[in-house]
């Protein structure tokens, strides 16, 4: 796996200071994607366990919130495999600090059996997001005054409440 970007500090892309992990390959290809260079798989540098080292780090202070991983995509079948030890590393070194994810794909599409998006891997990478941020972003339902995402029919799902009740629950956010 490749990544384009890892974000310190960041306050865009999630609740609270955040690190963030743009990684790289993404087949949505959504018009107006704000990044498609990010299509390309292998945009940018590789993903190693010095990279995993360094996002670590940055996790360290009490004052980061978490991490939240974006893209390119982070469910296509090629980023999961990487993804996946990863995020159970951070989850266990830092139990307290919550997940993030943004992702093109619908929780229903994450969730469907034999959907392209879904892999041995899905279920537990789910299992480790507190928040989804789904749905592809269309051009036409853009809506810059949204809070982390780009247009109408995107969600931002409490994903800890989604498995409580079983169905999609929307993140209740401070305005």
């Amino acid at each position: 796996m490749y990544y384009g970007e890892i974000k310190n500090y960041d306050i865009a892309n999630g609740l609270g200071v955040r690190v963030s992990l743009f990684v790289s390959g993404c087949t949505n290809k959504c018009e107006g994607c704000f990044q498609p260079q990010t299509w390309d798989f292998r945009y940018g540098r590789p993903f190693t366990e010095e990279t995993v080292d360094e996002i670590l780090e940055m996790l360290d202070p009490d004052y980061i919130n978490g991490l939240t991983v974006l893209g390119g995509e982070p469910f296509e079948p090629a980023n999961q495999c990487e993804l996946l030890p990863f995020l159970k590393k951070v989850r266990n070194i830092y139990p307290d600090k919550d997940i993030w994810i943004f992702s093109g794909f619908t929780l229903d599409e994450l969730t469907a059996e034999g959907s392209y998006c879904r892999t041995e891997f899905t279920d537990e990478m789910l299992g480790l997001a507190d928040v989804l941020v789904d749905g592809r972003f269309v051009l036409a339902k853009k809506n810059i005054a949204l809070q982390f995402r780009g247009s109408e029919n995107q969600r931002v799902l409490d994903m800890n409440k989604t498995r409580e009740t079983g169905k999609p629950v929307l993140l209740d956010m401070p305005r």
